[in-house]
């Protein structure tokens, strides 16, 4: 496997693995029901986000190119639930806007990448 394609996996692994442990973080002390201010299909998404960034790591870590297409739904889809939540509910933190631009450049290359990615995986 060519260097470049390690780091891109590894980054992506590593932003996975950051991801779930927000959510996690996020559940732990957000109180119940979590995402309380959001509505209940948005917090739906952002709580499946607990288990399904780490599975996307996992499955990209193996090798797998299902953990590929995962990664590319998650970033493409977090960045869309994460601009309505700031945009669409208009009750954002500046921090919230940035982090929604961070999110959707990291969409941009997972997509961007993945054609690069994905003859290495099986």
């Amino acid at each position: 496997m060519p260097r470049d394609v390690r780091w891109i996996l590894g980054l992506q692994i590593a932003i996975l693995c950051y991801g779930g442990v927000v959510h996690i973080v996020q559940l732990a002390t957000g109180g119940w029901p979590p995402y309380a201010w959001a509505p209940g299909w948005l917090a739906a998404y952002f709580t499946a986000l607990t288990l399904l960034d780490p599975l996307a790591a996992v499955l990209l870590w193996l090798r797998r190119r299902a953990g590929l297409f995962l990664s590319a739904f998650i970033f493409v889809t977090d960045a869309a639930a994460n601009g309505y939540a700031v945009y669409g509910l208009g009750k954002a933190p500046a921090l919230a806007v940035i982090s929604q631009a961070v999110i959707t450049a990291m969409a941009a290359g997972v997509l961007l990448t993945a054609r690069r990615v994905r003859p290495w995986l099986r």
